[in-house]
């Protein structure tokens, strides 16, 4: 009865840390848009949008859709997950005026806390932004190598967008399809 008890507690208590986690989670629903439009504020809805889809991309995965893949050349989907948490790092860094160091070791990462990183990232990035008045000062540094903003949008923001595309589909191919009623175009969650 004891050994019992003692594994309903653990349970419960585990079950309870996940609720933690996701509950605390940006991007469960998009931030109300500003009254502006500034460069600044419109990327960051373009980060808010893609924290948005991230979230609920990832939102319920298993092990077996994080281990799916369609064939053998391709990524599973969690070698997806999590190169769209280096490019998480790519956009928080420009935002953050740092520079990349190519340190990307996942390894000892569980998927809740991989997950929870990127949706961090996203969310300090478009924080910064939304702030900014002058965007073209945030740039990709790579070692010696700098970029314009410009290459933030059509590199790393976009990557991110079309890779979370493409957790949906792995998902919906491994048997767990996405959250319907998560609704990209209100950034809402419907009733």
């Amino acid at each position: 009865m004891g050994r019992i008890l003692i594994l309903i507690c653990l349970i419960t208590y585990q079950i309870q840390s996940q609720t933690d986690m996701t509950s605390k989670l940006p991007y469960y629903e998009i931030p109300d848009y500003p009254e502006t439009y500034t460069a600044g504020s419109v990327t960051a809805r373009m980060l808010d949008g893609l924290g948005f889809r991230y979230y609920w991309a990832t939102e319920g995965l298993n092990e077996d859709d994080l281990k799916y893949k369609p064939g053998a050349d391709a990524r599973t989907n969690e070698e997806t997950i999590e190169h769209i948490l280096g490019l998480s790092k790519v956009i928080v860094n420009a935002a953050l005026n740092k520079g990349n160091d190519g340190n990307n070791d996942m390894s000892e990462m569980t998927f809740a806390e991989k997950r929870q990183q990127t949706l961090i990232n996203i969310k300090t990035a478009a924080d910064i932004l939304r702030n900014s008045e002058d965007i073209s000062q945030y740039k990709l540094v790579f070692g010696e190598r700098e970029f314009p903003f410009w290459n933030n949008i059509n590199g790393p923001i976009a990557d991110a967008l079309w890779h979370c595309g493409q957790v949906v589909l792995l998902r919906r191919a491994s048997g767990n399809p996405y959250n319907s009623k998560a609704s990209v175009f209100t950034g809402k969650v419907r009733e």
